[in-house]
C-alpha cells in the first residue's frame, strides 16, 4: 500500500481555486423557510388588505381612549339628543336610547372584545400546545389524555358555556374560563398528531439517548417544527372568541350590560333595530370585519407556512 501511494504523481493534485460561477451552480441554496413563508403570505394583496385592516381596527381601539375624551357610559340628560341617527346629528355612529355616543362605544366595546379574544387565544393555544407535545411524545400519556380527549369533546360546548355562565358571577374572567375549559382540547389533540410523526425522527432518538430532559427536547426539538401551527391556530382562535363573547351577550348571558363590548352593543341593538337599525349595524360591521379578516389571514398564512408552497 506504501508503495502505490509512493507512486502517485503530485500533479495529480491541485489546489482547487475558489470560483463563484461554480459554487452558484454547485446545488447549495439559501433557503430560509420563515422568509420563504412571509414571502408567500405577503404575496397575496388580500393577505396585505386583510393584515392592514386587523393592524388598523386593533391599534385604533385601543389607541381610541387616548385620543378621545368621550366616555362609553356616560348618559346625555337632554332627551332629543336620545336615538339621534348620523344624519340628524348624532355624531358619526348615532347616538343610541340614553344618548351615548355609539362612536365611542363601537371602539371601546371592540377593545374589551379584542382583549378578551386575545387572552382567550393565548391560554387556549399555550395549554393546548403544551399538553398536545406531551400527549404526542410522552407515551405514558397517551391513554390519559386519549380518554380525557373523548369525554370532553363529547360534552356540548355551548351548553358548558351557558352552564359555566350560570353557576360563576358573570364578568370579564368568566367569560376566560367558560371558553377555555374546552378551548385548548382540540388544539391538543391536532398538536399530537403532528409531534406523532416525529417522535421517532433520528435526531429525538439520538437526544434520548443521550439524556437529555424532557424539556430541553420539547423546546428545542418539537417546539420550532410548531411555530407556524401556533401563529395560525391564534389567528384562527381570535374570531372564534369574539363569536363565541357575542352568541353569550345576545342570549344575555356574556359580560354584565355596564361593560362595554360588541357583544353587549349587539344585544342592545337588535330590541331597537326595526326603529335605529344603525344602532345594530355599525357594531355588526365592525364585529364582522374584525373575525373575517382573522379568519381568511389565518387560513391564508397557514397556505404560506406549507413548504409546498415555497418557490
Amino acid at each position: 500500500m506504501n508503495t502505490m501511494m509512493t507512486e502517485i504523481a503530485p500533479a495529480l493534485f491541485a489546489r482547487a481555486e475558489m470560483d463563484d460561477a461554480a459554487a452558484e451552480r454547485s446545488g447549495f441554496s439559501q433557503y430560509s423557510y420563515w422568509r420563504s413563508t412571509f414571502r408567500t403570505f405577503f404575496k397575496s394583496r388580500l393577505s396585505i388588505l386583510l393584515l392592514c385592516i386587523i393592524v388598523v381596527v386593533t391599534l385604533f381601539s385601543f389607541l381610541y381612549p387616548l385620543v378621545s375624551s368621550s366616555e362609553p357610559n356616560t348618559v346625555n340628560l337632554d332627551i332629543e339628543s336620545w336615538n339621534m341617527s348620523p344624519s340628524q346629528g348624532g355624531g358619526i355612529f348615532g347616538t343610541d336610547a340614553l344618548g351615548r355616543d355609539m362612536w365611542a362605544r363601537t371602539w371601546y366595546g371592540t377593545r374589551t372584545s379584542l382583549q378578551l379574544a386575545f387572552i382567550i387565544a393565548a391560554l387556549d393555544v399555550g395549554l393546548g400546545v403544551l399538553i398536545g407535545m406531551l400527549w404526542g411524545y410522552v407515551k405514558a400519556l397517551d391513554r390519559i389524555l386519549t380518554e380525557l380527549y373523548n369525554v370532553l369533546a363529547n360534552v356540548p360546548q355551548t351548553v358548558l358555556l351557558i352552564l359555566l355562565s350560570y353557576i360563576l358571577q358573570p364578568g370579564f374572567w368568566t367569560i376566560i374560563v367558560a371558553m377555555c375549559a374546552t378551548g385548548w382540547i382540540g388544539i391538543a389533540r391536532f398538536v399530537r398528531n403532528r409531534v406523532l410523526t416525529i417522535r421517532d425522527a433520528e435526531y429525538n432518538v439520538a437526544s434520548r439517548c443521550l439524556g437529555t430532559p424532557l424539556g430541553r427536547v420539547l423546546g428545542k426539538n418539537v417546539l420550532p417544527y410548531l411555530a407556524s401551527l401556533i401563529i395560525m391556530e391564534a389567528a384562527l382562535t381570535i374570531p372564534y372568541s369574539i363569536g363565541a363573547e357575542v352568541f353569550l351577550g345576545f342570549i344575555g348571558l356574556g359580560l354584565p350590560q355596564d361593560t362595554v363590548s360588541l357583544g353587549n352593543l349587539v344585544n342592545l341593538g337588535k330590541n331597537n333595530f326595526m326603529i335605529y337599525p344603525y344602532q345594530l349595524i355599525w357594531p355588526t360591521l365592525i364585529l364582522a370585519t374584525v373575525t373575517v379578516s382573522f379568519y381568511i389571514a389565518g387560513n391564508k398564512f397557514a397556505d404560506a407556512s406549507d413548504p409546498r408552497n415555497h418557490v
